[in-house]
């Protein structure tokens, strides 16, 4: 039994594809079309399927569509025509009103005609429609370690609801509440990344920002905003936020600090906003974690939606105690609804066995070594290949260069996680600089992330120990550096003295294993400095972007499988 997911309705467009109930392949629309969230959300767009994503995950099970008994579309259209008449606040023609939402919703119901034209056979019959939480939060659970869960999916909006709580247990979930538009943490959070002069998409943005800023100066203010009950509800104040506008008056006027038009304007007031909406949104999914607590009486939660990627917020619950156990699929984000409406298939619908537990990342593209070696030679760049090349990148390293990292299957989800990747020394706190300006092109406020070794990272870090959550090896949770170790990896330490780190375990990922091994033995630093193999763009996935991208940029090697490569 093969079943294709597929998420097409807002940004992060992606294809899945599992077989028996075990995933075959998983890959966003993004990394084909070089287009980052494979799109804008936007009402006129919902029709634009991710065709690369899913001709990829054909390939990959060596089937064509007639193969395929069942297809999960990640949304129910109906319920978006609730969002009509329910908000003062909106543009004509666009999100909320009627012309808007009714446009939208044809244009949804295109996707079974455009999936059979792409077919080239009638696919009708095999979709299913499948509500938008409830694929974050099949996503979530049913490819998780766990028998049975809470469940909370949290982001901006799915067809009206923003936030969904439940349970898990063996092949079924069921919803315990739902919140809806507009109390929304998703959007608080897209609403003041354009407020903070960044950019709709930029939540990470302002979560390294935040850490720069004094929570307590915007409290209040965010306590206006955001309420929050006993009851495992809050509200959002909409005649402030006007989510629907590009309209920051309100805002300006219950913070007292104007929007940011041009980065050069950022002020310490604006750092501190960053630091009170993170902790207001730290309080919040407390809350919901609370709930949760009560009643589901399970030890193991899992999160989904985009605000699942919120690594502060994370911490924060995995240090409260209320669970022992925490699960984050690596696309927590609207990509894994894909994933989730194929789940929710074969579990829920088919009730399908339990089976696939995901544990890594890797689900993407991969190359052979002569489709390696035939893009270097075309490109006419300078090669070797070298017999131990974990050994040999670990001594390029220490010596201060930075290297793209290219290896196996490409990661699923927003993190580079030792596949697509650009490892940098960490001891360096100047590579941080230079990774930036030569390469990356950030903002100087945001950090870098180590990967390090499974077996070492307690004695770098401080990791809870009363929670234990397989998702520390997604890039899922910040955590504090140890004092005594902080000095000795400057270049991926916060100002607020924690890390984003990524665990490698051997059994895992062994050839990024064996070049953290090698690091260790030369430096006694069992980490590195790992960032998204990318320019402003997707992160890298074939050979080409690779070696698109080591030309373009001023870094100083390229690692392709075992081809060193190098100006």
């Amino acid at each position: 039994m093969y079943i294709l997911g597929i998420n097409s309705a807002y940004h992060e467009t992606a294809a899945c594809l599992i077989k028996d109930g075990q995933l075959i392949a998983a890959v966003e629309e993004e990394r084909f079309s070089r287009v980052k969230h494979g799109k804008p959300a936007r009402v006129d767009n919902p029709d634009l399927i991710p065709t690369a994503a899913i001709n990829y995950c054909l390939k990959e099970g060596g089937i064509g569509f007639s193969e395929v008994g069942y297809i999960g579309l990640s949304f129910f259209p109906k319920d978006r025509l609730k969002n009509i008449n329910i908000d003062n606040f909106f543009k004509p023609g666009d999100w909320g009103s009627q012309e808007g939402e009714e446009l939208f919703y044809r244009k949804l119901l295109k996707i079974p005609v455009l999936i059979s034209e792409l077919a080239g056979e009638a696919v009708e019959k095999k979709i299913h429609w499948i509500p938008h939480h409830l694929c974050h939060a099949a996503s979530a659970f049913f490819v998780s370690p766990f028998s049975g869960a809470a469940i909370l999916s949290i982001d901006g909006i799915g067809e009206i609801s923003s936030t969904w709580l439940g349970g898990g247990e063996e092949n079924k979930i069921e919803v315990l509440k739902e919140i809806n538009y507009p109390n929304s943490i998703g959007f608080l959070w897209e609403k003041f990344s354009q407020f903070l002069g960044l950019g709709q998409y930029d939540a990470s943005k302002v979560m390294g920002l935040a850490s720069y800023g004094d929570w307590r100066k915007f409290y209040p203010q965010f306590q206006k905003l955001v309420k929050i009950y006993p009851d495992g509800n809050f509200s959002v104040d909409n005649s402030i936020m006007k989510f629907r506008l590009d309209d920051f008056g309100e805002i300006e006027e219950l913070f007292g600090v104007k929007r940011i038009n041009h980065p050069d304007e950022r002020k310490i007031s604006h750092e501190q906003i960053a630091a009170g909406l993170q902790k207001i949104t730290n309080e919040v999914l407390l809350s919901l974690a609370h709930y949760l607590v009560k009643k589901s009486n399970s030890e193991n939660l899992c999160l989904s939606g985009g605000v699942a990627l919120n690594s502060v917020a994370n911490y924060e619950i995995m240090k409260s105690g209320l669970f022992k156990n925490i699960y984050i699929q690596p696309a927590a984000h609207d990509a894994g609804t894909a994933l989730g409406a194929a789940y929710y298939i074969w579990n829920q619908i088919l009730g399908g066995k339990r089976g696939f537990v995901m544990e890594h990342a890797y689900w993407g593209p991969d190359y052979s070594e002569k489709e390696m070696e035939s893009i270097l030679i075309k490109e006419a760049v300078k090669y070797k290949k070298i017999d131990n090349i974990e050994e040999r990148t670990a001594k390029l390293l220490t010596e201060g260069n930075i290297i793209g990292w290219f290896q196996g299957k490409m990661e699923w989800g927003p993190r580079a996680l030792g596949n697509r990747s650009l490892l940098v020394d960490p001891r360096k706190a100047e590579l941080k600089e230079i990774l930036n300006a030569r390469i990356k092109k950030r903002e100087p406020f945001r950090p870098f992330a180590p990967s390090i070794l499974e077996e070492d990272a307690d004695q770098w870090f401080r990791i809870p120990t009363g929670c234990y959550s397989l998702s520390a090896e997604f890039m899922e949770f910040v955590f504090p550096v140890k004092k005594d170790k902080a000095d000795k990896i400057p270049a991926v330490v916060h100002i607020d003295g924690t890390s984003r780190i990524h665990l490698v375990r051997k059994e895992i990922n062994p050839k990024y294993h064996r070049l953290l091994a090698e690091f260790k033995k030369l430096t006694g630093v069992p980490l590195v400095l790992n960032t998204s193999f990318n320019e402003n763009e997707p992160i890298v996935c074939s050979p080409q972007d690779a070696v698109n991208t080591f030309k373009r940029t001023k870094m100083d090697y390229l690692v392709l499988g075992d081809f060193l490569v190098e100006y």
